[in-house]
Parts: C-alpha cells; sequence; structure tokens
C-alpha cells in the first residue's frame, strides 16, 4: 500500500525558499521524504532553514539564487541535477514586484515583474523537462496569486503577470502531458508571513479580514500543504490546474457582500 503524499527519493528545488511559503513548502517536501534543494536570493536564510531541517534528520541544502534568465534558471537546474542525480518536483515559488500605479510604472519595474513572476517559469519547465523526463516523473508546480484574477490597486502588472503564470501553467501542462510531467500551481490570497510589506502590518491585516469570509488571513503551511499534494504520487492525474487558498476571500461579489452576510459594521 503506498503511503499518502510519501516522497521518499524525490528530488525537489524550490526557488525562494528561504522564507515565509517558500520555507513552509520546503519543509512539507523535506518532510514527506524528499531531498529538498533551497535557492533563496538571501542564500543565509536558506542555509538556517537547511540546517534546521538536517538537525531533524531531514534531507536539504541551499544554494544561492541569482540570475532568473534563461542561461541562469539553466544553470541552477542542471547544476541541482547533476549533484543530486536527478531531479523530480520544481516549485517555482520566488516571485513579488513593487507597487506602482500604471501612471508611474516604469520599463524596469514592469520587467521585474514579468521576468521573476511568468518568465523564469517558461525557462525552468524548458530546462527541467528533459530531466523529468528522462525520470517518468515531473511535477512542475508555481505559487501564482488570486491577483491573476482580482485587482488591486497598484498592482496591475503584478496581476497580468500571475494572469500569465496561470496561462503557463495550462499551455506546459499540455505540452508535457504524455512524459509524464504535471504542471499545476496555487493561488494564495491574503497569508501572514514576515515582512515589512504593506500587507504585513497589523492594521492592514485587520482590515483586510473583515473582507475575507473566514475572518482572517491564511498562514504559509495551507499553500504548502496544497503543494505537497500537487507534488505527491496522488496528484498523477491532476494536471494544468490552480489550487486557490484564499478562506474565500474571492468568493463575494464586493466587501459589501461580506458586511451584509455578517452584520458587520
Amino acid at each position: 500500500m503506498v503511503r499518502p503524499f510519501d516522497l521518499s527519493g524525490r528530488v525537489a528545488l524550490v526557488t525562494g525558499g528561504g522564507r515565509g511559503i517558500g520555507a513552509a513548502i520546503v519543509t512539507r517536501l523535506a518532510e514527506a521524504g524528499a531531498k529538498v534543494v533551497i535557492a533563496n536570493r538571501t542564500v543565509e536564510a536558506g542555509k538556517a532553514l537547511a540546517a534546521d531541517l538536517l538537525a531533524r534528520g531531514l534531507a536539504a541544502s541551499a544554494v544561492p539564487l541569482g540570475d532568473l534568465g534563461r542561461s541562469g534558471v539553466s544553470r541552477l537546474i542542471t547544476e541541482t541535477a547533476e549533484e543530486a542525480g536527478r531531479l523530480d518536483i520544481v516549485v517555482h515559488n520566488a516571485g513579488g514586484c513593487p507597487w506602482a500605479n500604471i501612471a508611474d510604472l516604469d520599463e524596469d519595474k514592469l520587467e521585474e515583474a514579468l521576468s521573476l513572476n511568468l518568465k523564469a517559469c517558461f525557462w525552468l519547465a524548458q530546462t527541467a523537462a528533459p530531466v523529468m523526463r528522462a525520470n517518468g516523473f515531473g511535477r512542475i508546480l508555481v505559487t501564482s496569486s488570486v491577483s491573476a484574477r482580482m485587482a488591486m490597486a497598484g498592482g496591475a502588472h503584478y496581476s497580468a503577470a500571475k494572469a500569465g503564470v496561470n496561462a503557463f501553467i495550462r499551455g506546459a501542462a499540455f505540452e508535457l502531458a504524455r512524459d509524464g510531467i504535471t504542471v499545476n500551481g496555487v493561488e494564495p490570497g491574503f497569508i501572514e508571513k514576515p515582512g515589512r510589506g504593506t500587507m504585513s502590518q497589523p492594521e492592514t491585516m485587520r482590515k483586510a479580514s473583515r473582507f475575507i469570509p473566514m475572518g482572517r488571513y491564511g498562514e504559509a503551511d495551507d499553500i504548502a500543504c496544497a503543494m505537497l499534494y500537487l507534488a505527491s504520487e496522488q496528484a498523477k492525474y491532476t494536471t494544468g490546474q490552480t489550487i486557490v487558498v484564499d478562506g474565500g476571500s474571492s468568493l463575494p461579489e464586493t466587501g459589501f457582500a461580506v458586511e451584509r452576510q455578517w452584520g458587520l459594521e
């Protein structure tokens, strides 16, 4: 009998895996038995997480996440596969962008949003697919966002990039379906995570939580558990999909609907 969500013998690479959602994904995959390579821009954060996991008897290592252009990604994938002897799971969790209204958007900010969130998906899949094809097993996973379908002031370029991510997931899943490789993603809503960003401030969280049907932000582990399913053998017939994990925030038509439902003032 197959143990559910058992990743023993699998090798996983997680970009942006040093903190927050990425760290939770790394931890869940490692706990399921995978050897996880943490690729993080702040390599010290990745090394600290890897040390914690190693102390628990789990398999993890850290490498710097540098250039996410085609050559940089190719090098990252190739070196990871050569070092570990195989590569089964790639999670592109690195993301984000500087906020900017359309009137203030410049080419650098737009390029950053597209390169980090969207373009890197293509280069990761392009290099990882042949390695996975040789194994007869592959999982390409991406942290998308409910922003792919919802709007927020100052984030049109981010929303556009994440909408592109969702389209990439469907297109890549179709192309790789006969190779034993699935391509899926998770769309987080408001998730508690460390940081100094606007959405992480207590007052902002309090205000935003009023309009979330579950009444609170989610946890990084909520995203990690969805990723664990998609990485597992149990998701072998699931491809080209995104799982929305947002506490129901994308369900009501407006914030007024939430206020009316629960009589909020």
